[in-house]
C-alpha cells in the first residue's frame, strides 16, 4: 500500500530529514533525493533566512512536514494559533501529509519541549482522537500519528501501546507514522516483543514509516538519533515492508551529524529492503 488515503494517495520513496549542517551542500550540489522532511516549527516564522531556504528547496524538491509541538494528547484545547501558522506552512509547501507525535507536552500554555508518553486509557485516546479530527478538519491535509519511544509508563494504563495507539488511530480515521525505531526501543525498556506491536496496530494506516539509530546504556535504550540504524531495527523495518508494501520512509539523524553523503547512503539502505519486497511480491 505506497499510496492511500493517510498520505495523500502518495509514492515519495526514500528521504531524509532536512538539518541545518547539510543546508549548502543541498542548495549548490542538488543532489538526487526523493524527498525531504522539514520540521514545521523550524519554517513557522514570517520571514528571514529560514523561509528563503525552505523556497529554495521547493524549487527542486518535494517536502513534507512532521511537527514536534502539536501536543494531541494534551488535556487542553488545541491551539488555534499554531495551527493558524502550521496551515499557512501547509499552503507555502503543498505538502500531500503531515505528521506529529502521540504524545502530551504543554499545560495552561506552558511547554514542556518534550515528547511525552500517555496513559493507555480508552477516555484519553477517544479524546485524542477528537482533537486529531478536528486538526484534520482545519489544516485540510491528512494527518499521520507517530509513536514514540518512552521510558516510563502509567499506572493507570488500561491497555498495550499499540492497542491505545490503534483505538486512537481507528476513532480519527487518521494514518500512522510508524517509527520502527522508537517501537524498537519501547520494546527493549518495557520487555515487549516488537512484533506483537507490528501485529498489533493497523498497518493499512501506515503512510510513512520512520528510521533512526540509538544509544544502549546499562539499564535502558535511549531513541538518540545519533548513529547509524543498527540491525535489529533493520529486521524490524523489513517486517513492516512486508505487510506494509513500499511506503515511504525516512531516515532521521539528529544528533552528531555526519556529512550529507553518509546520512544519504545510511538512508539508501532502505533501497534493498523495498526491493526484497518487491521481488516477493510479483
Amino acid at each position: 500500500m505506497p499510496a492511500n488515503p493517510f498520505n495523500g494517495h502518495t509514492d515519495y520513496g526514500i528521504g531524509i530529514g532536512l538539518r541545518v549542517p547539510h543546508y549548502r551542500h543541498i542548495l549548490e550540489q542538488k543532489p538526487v533525493v526523493d524527498w525531504f522532511e522539514i520540521i514545521s516549527e523550524n519554517f513557522m516564522v514570517d520571514g528571514g533566512r529560514p523561509l528563503e531556504v525552505l523556497d529554495q528547496l521547493l524549487e527542486q524538491y518535494r517536502v513534507v512536514q512532521h511537527g514536534v509541538s502539536m501536543y494531541l494528547g494534551n488535556a487542553d484545547p488545541l491551539d488555534r494559533d499554531h495551527l493558524t501558522r502550521l496551515k499557512r506552512l501547509v499552503k507555502r509547501t503543498n505538502t500531500p501529509w503531515l505528521s506529529d507525535h502521540l504524545c502530551w507536552g504543554s499545560v495552561n500554555g506552558r511547554c514542556s519541549h518534550d515528547l511525552l508518553p500517555m496513559p493507555y486509557t480508552l477516555a484519553v485516546a477517544r479524546h485524542t482522537a477528537e482533537k486529531i479530527r478536528q486538526a484534520s478538519d482545519f489544516l485540510e491535509v491528512p494527518i499521520c500519528v507517530e509513536n514514540v519511544s518512552s521510558y516510563a509508563e502509567f499506572r493507570q494504563n488500561e491497555m498495550t501501546e499499540w492497542e491505545f495507539l490503534t483505538e486512537v488511530v481507528e476513532g480519527a480515521d487518521c494514518g500512522m507514522l510508524l517509527d520502527v525505531n522508537n517501537i524498537y526501543v519501547s520494546s527493549q525498556n518495557h520487555g515487549f516483543d516488537p512484533m506483537d506491536y507490528l501485529r498489533g496496530v493497523p498497518l493499512h494506516r501506515v503512510g510513512q514509516i520512520h528510521i533512526a539509530g540509538h544509544s544502549k546504556y546499562e539499564n535502558l535504550i535511549l531513541d538518540t538519533h545519533d548513529q547509524p540504524v543498527p540491525d535489529p531495527v533493520w529486521a524490524l523495518y523489513a517486517a513492516a515492508i512486508q505487510s506494509c508494501g513500499n511506503t515511504a520512509t525516512l531516515l532521521e539523524w539528529d544528533d552528531r551529524i555526519p556529512s550529507f553523503e553518509e546520512v544519504h547512503q545510511e538512508a539508501l539502505k532502505a533501497n534493498q529492503f523495498l526491493h526484497d519486497h518487491a521481488e516477493t511480491t510479483v
